[in-house]
């Protein structure tokens, strides 16, 4: 991991209690911040932050324009990760436009009025659609195909708007098939790596939508939370939005067959109907304007990281599981 001194920062982290924000908040602890999480608890949970660390926690929603304003007045940096997901957000886009678009609205606003530092805002390589070159640079043609990558898309305008109108220093990165540890299979809405997981484990052949033959380029949360935490402290992120993923182009049969071989199984998957969502056929990012301007790249490479998801996993599974030789209530 990349080495950062966030000694005596106070950083504001919404949705910092989900998959990558639980990961980025106890980054940013374990570098010396004071960290407050804002979380409606949607999806996000507090046991997803390792209870030994100190951080100060307020139930809520971006959507409260008051409670943000107060929050980041608070605040020397923002990390704004509190979205609705792309199944939610396809499922009630009213929803998707209130958090991910009126939400965003409200830390730029706030930011804006108390002088905040810097805001980092977390898009998606959703908003690229189905691309016309790769690997997929910023300079590409953005096709907003569901309503998650229209209000990502707009909440990336909306921080390039106020820095241009306003000098809100705002940046925007666009996540990349992020997994890695703290992706509860369990949450119907987590991602392919966790829910292939979960079914070899059981003993289940693991759903592929379509051939397989789609791609995406995965990415390792550690690098994720490294690579935000960095466009978050550097002036030379203001203004501009990053490409965050590898480089490194996986078809999903590929991916399930690392899996299965780290898991040792020899359960086949099962090819089943495309899905109506995220029916992208191929995705890799150029990377090169993160590395040139930030000087970062990804660590962790895919069999790295899944070794290392998988060891969670497991450890996760045991932790839950009734002790087989305890005895039984009468």
């Amino acid at each position: 991991m990349t080495q950062l001194d966030l000694d005596g920062l106070r950083i504001l982290v919404t949705g910092g209690l989900g998959f990558v924000g639980s990961n980025l908040t106890e980054r940013a602890i374990r570098a010396g911040a004071h960290v407050t999480v804002l979380d409606d608890m949607t999806v996000g949970r507090p046991e997803n932050v390792d209870e030994a660390l100190q951080y100060r926690l307020v139930p809520g929603s971006v959507t409260d324009q008051d409670l943000v304003s107060k929050l980041v007045k608070d605040a020397d940096y923002v990390a704004h990760l509190a979205a609705r997901n792309i199944i939610v957000s396809t499922a009630n886009p009213r929803s998707d436009y209130d958090v991910n678009i009126g939400g965003t609205l409200n830390v730029l606003m706030a930011a804006r009025e108390h002088g905040t530092r810097q805001v980092v805002y977390s898009s998606s390589a959703s908003v690229y659609g189905n691309p016309q070159s790769l690997p997929i640079s910023e300079y590409e043609r953005t096709k907003t195909f569901s309503p998650y990558s229209v209000s990502k898309l707009a909440g990336e305008n909306y921080c390039r708007a106020f820095y241009e109108s306003y000098g809100v220093p705002a940046t925007a990165v666009r996540y990349s098939n992020v997994y890695g540890p703290k992706q509860d299979p369990q949450n119907p809405y987590c991602g392919v790596v966790s829910k292939f997981m979960e079914a070899f484990h059981e003993g289940r052949r693991p759903q592929i939508h379509g051939d397989g033959q789609q791609t995406r380029d995965f990415t390792y949360v550690d690098d994720a939370v490294d690579a935000t935490l960095l466009a978050m402290l550097s002036p030379k992120a203001e203004g501009t939005v990053f490409n965050l993923g590898t480089g490194i182009e996986t078809s999903v049969n590929d991916l399930v067959t690392l899996i299965a071989r780290l898991m040792v199984s020899d359960i086949e998957p099962v090819h089943v109907a495309h899905r109506d969502i995220d029916n992208i056929r191929r995705r890799v990012l150029n990377i090169e304007r993160i590395r040139t301007r930030l000087r970062w790249l990804p660590q962790i490479s895919l069999t790295e990281g899944l070794r290392r998801t998988v060891r969670w996993f497991e450890s996760t599974v045991e932790q839950h599981t009734p002790n087989a030789t305890a005895p039984s209530e009468s």
